[in-house]
């Protein structure tokens, strides 16, 4: 995510994420990554993105936008490559480092503690519609990117002229060609996109992310915090449902036009 952050979105993905890891401790390990990677596609969407952006084992991986980092610790695991996540709410670095030991940083989306040119490759899932500043974002994963370098995408697209009900808090859904315009001034050359299927999972992964989520509710269910959460999650339910917003992968290569400089090594800050 980028920008400033009403409270909602705080409830929704920074004490939520506190919430999360919780729930997982009191749950056992084995529900760490289904429920970090709720909201953030599904494994088969995964695997698809994974599969495009050409990884290698040892890669440096940017997830930018990476929540409690399910994402990252799936593909760590499945494609051995070295996930850096990058997160500006602080709940949800404490989560990634707790849960699963992942490198992780407080950043904004449009200013990231990571020199340039140094990424094989970088993923940013349901961030774009997160943030007003999506140019700004974009051109900061194009700087941090080496040459020819690919970017992964889960973008939640505008499909109806105008939306029926109201979207969630700080969300700005951008149309088709309005993303591919702000990728193309971006200077990235999109190789393969798809409709994202939200429900592609092993079996066991949704009743380990469900388990999660009613633990959280269970605990906290009384809390206003956790009432404005399930808010913002009814809204955007209630989009994908109407067929209003559409869940879009994306990948896209990156140019080597602006000259950003290769094989510098990442500054990422401790906290």
């Amino acid at each position: 995510m980028s920008g400033l952050h009403s409270a909602a979105m705080q409830d929704e993905f920074d004490i939520t994420a506190t919430w999360t890891e919780e729930a997982v401790r009191a749950l056992g390990p084995g529900h760490a990554v289904p429920a970090g990677c709720r909201g953030s596609g599904s494994v088969g969407s995964l695997r698809w993105l994974a599969d495009r952006l050409a990884l290698n084992p040892g890669d440096l991986l940017l997830d930018v936008g990476s929540g409690v980092g399910g994402p990252a610790a799936w593909v760590a695991r499945d494609r051995q490559v070295r996930p850096v996540c990058l997160e500006p709410m602080a709940g949800a670095v404490r989560a990634s480092r707790h849960l699963f030991g992942l490198p992780s940083a407080a950043a904004m989306g449009r200013s990231l503690p990571v020199s340039s040119g140094v990424a094989a490759a970088a993923w940013s899932l349901g961030v774009l519609c997160t943030t007003v500043d999506k140019a700004a974002v974009l051109a900061e994963l194009y700087r941090v990117l080496r040459s020819g370098g690919r970017l992964g995408l889960l973008v939640f697209v505008q499909v109806a002229h105008v939306l029926p009900t109201p979207p969630p808090e700080g969300n700005s859904f951008p149309t088709e060609n309005a993303l591919n315009a702000l990728l193309r001034a971006a200077s990235f050359d999109v190789l393969d996109q798809a409709v994202a299927h939200m429900d592609d999972n092993p079996p066991g992964w949704d009743d380990a992310a469900s388990a999660v989520a009613a633990e959280v509710q269970r605990r906290h269910g009384t809390d206003p915090r956790f009432e404005r959460s399930a808010r913002q999650s009814a809204r955007m339910g209630a989009l994908l449902s109407a067929g209003a917003v559409r869940p879009t992968l994306l990948v896209a290569a990156r140019g080597s036009s602006r000259g950003v400089a290769a094989n510098a090594e990442p500054d990422i800050p401790i906290l």
